[in-house]
């Protein structure tokens, strides 16, 4: 660009016209797909050879190569994973529904709390019982154990929400922030219980066909559809199912990727084609016949995410719904006609699950009470479920409630206060334990094609001049800048300012799918003559790829495999030596924060400050951008409807939590029109 500028201001000496200068020209944003492929053309290469394998085996070995050319690319940066933190509760462990994806963690009926704090002897005792009771040696009855050591156990739950759902419709949305209080109100076909075993929910029964490819589910008969005050509307029936898929389709709202290429017909359908060639079919009321492209192994753990949810087609139909996906958009845009599912009305939807929503302020509360109806209720143990709003700006007040039995529990954080705090009244010493980690993975990604610099109301304006766009946009495409922010961000100093200097590494997740996640079957061999033993775990094979690829990162969870200053530095310099004069340094990089909330403004100031002291404010600087909302925050990179319309250069408040049991479920979100894409800046 600075070549073409001198040349421009060459030829207007000549030509004796006015000079151009740096700041006449406008920054311009590149096209998706040449960005896509040149940075990730590769990773699409190889993703496109695992979906082709025979065999999980072969598959899993193909992935772990996609997922090393991902992290060497370097993107995106994995960052933390969930848990790691000090924790004060009254929830008994493993009583929510105990697996890696889908939607089934957030189910809440079979929570057992106390009146009183858990000690970490009872925590671990109740371990032991669990992990017995796994292992076919016993049950697990946590209610009993606690009443027998003089606790009383709690019927109704408070927690707290930051981002209230945009929708009561699940499969009009793909953020959990949205399903996490709508999937207590709906059932599916099958759900995992505490154990990590899957068991029947709507569907009492199912047959698979010798090939694998057609799925029969006998749905329960009895199953009802509830309005919000409790009062039977309808028979859950297979049509329901149908239903609920084809409104998912017409919807597009992140979940329909999902589906293409396993569910017959989906991908075409999508295109254009009819929904007659889609493999979803009600033979009968009770009947529901699922056919997909081929065998796909790990069906059945997709069917406990959001997108195989029912909807009451009645109830769909008579609140404006059609179906289409052009006659769709027509309706929803219609907001007097179309009034399904809206978040301003708790009475706009049905509910067949074991809660029924009776209140929603998107300011205050949001409210589930237990529906007596429920097919299963002698298993919900919650009578009551109350969300309160909490944005984090008071957190003395809310530990303690903490303490005075208002919440159940807490995480304990430096930066909060809530650490210091539970050291002083010695709840931390009575009390405290690390909570586990998860399979969600949190990351940081590089917008390499900014299109917004500021929110359409102004708020969070960039403070970069057209040339500062230009120069970061034409850095962040070089793949030795990347590389040397991403190995020059100190995640674990970052991480420290919540968790605390004892617990930073705990929870650091050094690569995007959970290490742990799979493993294979039998031993298997690579194209190059490799052989990976049989039990071989997914991370083992993340890592010989990117060693010979020549790769310093290392992927173990709760070690830091990424920081290194020397080799920042090592790229810092490679890349300035790429770019020559195309750029001007220093490079700026916006990392936008939310000024109200103190762990979110620390961790920003840490990320500034390790950047800068490492890659040298010279050649790198930090432009802290505050939102002072949450609304805003998140509308700038978690609730950005596209790449375009991120307005970041780097940042790290997005995760990914599995939706099934297998490595696609979080490296499809990085192939073509991957729902994370849009965190790099890309549409394609």
């Amino acid at each position: 660009m600075k070549k073409l500028i001198a040349l421009l201001m060459a030829l207007c000496m000549i030509l004796g016209v006015a000079s151009v200068s740096a700041e006449d020209v406008a920054y311009e944003r590149a096209e998706d797909e040449e960005i896509y492929l040149e940075l990730l053309g590769d990773y699409d290469e190889l993703m496109k050879a695992a979906k082709a394998a025979p065999t999980n085996d072969e598959r899993f070995v193909l992935y772990a190569q996609a997922e090393a050319a991902l992290l060497d690319s370097a993107v995106m940066v994995p960052n933390t994973t969930q848990g790691g933190a000090y924790t004060i509760s009254r929830i008994a462990p493993r009583t929510v529904p105990y697996v890696q994806w889908g939607n089934d963690d957030d189910r809440l009926f079979g929570l057992v709390i106390s009146d009183e704090f858990l000690t970490p002897a009872e925590r671990a005792d109740l371990l032991d019982q669990w992990s017995k009771a796994v292992a076919g040696e016993g049950t697990y009855d946590p209610a009993a154990y606690l009443t027998e050591k003089g606790h009383k156990i709690q019927s109704d739950y408070k927690l707290t929400f930051a981002t209230a759902p945009v929708t009561l419709d699940w499969l009009n949305t793909s953020s959990q922030s949205d399903t996490e209080i709508t999937v207590n109100c709906v059932d599916g076909l099958v759900q995992y219980n505490n154990l990590n075993q899957l068991c029947p929910a709507m569907a009492e029964s199912w047959e698979v066909s010798d090939d694998g490819s057609v799925y029969t589910f006998h749905i329960r008969e009895g199953a009802k559809w509830f309005t919000s005050e409790g009062e039977e509307y309808a028979d859950v029936t297979a049509g329901d199912f149908v239903a609920g898929f084809h409104h998912m389709l017409d919807a597009k709202a992140g979940l329909e990727w999902l589906v293409e290429g396993v569910v017959k017909g989906a991908h075409e359908y999508l295109e254009g084609g009819s929904f007659d060639e889609v493999g979803y079919e009600a033979v009968d009321d009770q009947t529901l016949v699922i056919t997909l492209e081929g065998d796909i192994p790990y069906f059945m753990t997709m069917l406990t995410y959001s997108c195989f949810l029912p909807i009451c087609e009645d109830w769909y139909l008579s609140h404006g719904g059609v179906y289409g996906a052009e006659e769709y958009q027509a309706a929803f845009a219609d907001t007097e006609a179309y009034t399904f599912g809206k978040n301003t009305d708790v009475a706009s939807q049905v509910y067949s699950g074991p809660f029924l929503l009776q209140k929603l302020n998107p300011d205050s509360e949001i409210a589930v009470v237990k529906n007596p109806n429920y097919y299963r209720a002698d298993e919900v143990t919650i009578n009551s479920i109350t969300w309160i709003y909490d944005n984090g700006e008071n957190m003395k007040a809310f530990y303690d409630d903490v303490v005075s039995g208002v919440y159940a529990g807490s995480g304990l954080t430096e930066a909060s206060g809530t650490l210091k705090m539970a050291k002083d009244d010695g709840n931390f010493d009575k009390y405290a334990y690390v909570s586990d980690t998860t399979s969600t993975t949190y990351f940081g990604g590089m917008n390499v094609n900014r299109g917004t610099f500021a929110l359409e109301s102004g708020a969070a304006a960039s403070p970069k001049s057209e040339q500062q766009k230009i120069d970061t946009h034409t850095a962040l495409m070089n793949k030795s800048f990347r590389k040397a922010l991403a190995h020059g961000w100190d995640r674990a100093t970052v991480n420290a300012t919540s968790r605390g200097e004892d617990l930073k590494l705990a929870n650091i997740r050094n690569m995007y799918t959970h290490p742990e996640f799979v493993s294979l079957e039998n031993a298997t061999t690579d194209a190059d003559g490799h052989e990976f033993a049989a039990g071989t775990f997914y991370g083992e094979m993340v890592q010989y790829y990117l060693d010979q690829m020549g790769g310093e990162i290392k992927v173990a969870d709760a070690i830091d495999g990424w920081y290194n200053a020397d080799l920042a530095k090592t790229y810092l310099a490679k890349a300035k030596e790429e770019l020559g004069d195309s750029v001007t340094w220093p490079i700026t990089i916006d990392i936008v924060y939310y000024s109200a909330n103190e762990a979110n403004t620390a961790q920003a100031q840490v990320s500034k400050q390790t950047i800068e002291e490492t890659l040298g404010a010279e050649n790198v600087v930090v432009n802290l951008v505050e939102t002072t909302t949450s609304a805003d925050f998140y509308a700038c990179g978690y609730r950005a409807a596209s790449g375009e319309a991120g307005n970041f250069d780097f940042f790290y408040g997005s995760g990914w939590g599995p939706d099934y049991g297998d490595p696609s479920t979080y490296l499809d979100t990085f192939g073509v029109n991957g729902y994370m894409l849009k965190v790099i800046g890309v549409d394609y």
